[in-house]
C-alpha cells in the first residue's frame, strides 16, 4: 500500500454533504507479476493514515465509464483493514 502522493480533497455526496476523498495505490503481493490498483478511498477510510509498508486487506469495487470513445475504469475501496505484523506470522 502506498499513499505517497495522497491528495485529500473534499467532495460532495448526492445529498450535498461534504465527504473526504483520497487516492491510494494498492499492490498485490506473493506472485511474480503483481497487480497494482490506483484506488479511491471515501469518508472515514480516506482520513485513515497508511504507510508504504502497511499490509492491508481490501474489498474493491470496479466500475467502467465511457467518455466519448474512451473508456475509464474507476476503482473504489469498499472496505480496508490494516493487518498487524503478528497476524502475518
Amino acid at each position: 500500500m502506498s499513499q505517497d502522493s495522497v491528495a485529500y480533497r473534499p467532495s460532495k455526496t448526492q445529498e450535498g454533504k461534504d465527504i473526504a476523498v483520497c487516492g491510494v495505490r494498492l499492490r498485490e503481493f506473493g506472485t511474480k507479476n503483481s497487480d497494482e490498483f490506483l484506488c479511491t478511498l471515501y469518508g472515514n477510510a480516506a482520513l485513515a493514515k497508511f504507510y508504504p509498508d502497511d499490509v492491508v486487506v481490501a474489498a474493491l469495487r470496479f466500475k467502467v465509464r465511457e467518455s466519448g470513445e474512451k473508456k475509464f475504469q474507476d476503482i473504489a475501496v469498499q472496505d480496508i483493514f490494516k493487518l498487524n505484523q503478528s497476524s502475518l506470522s
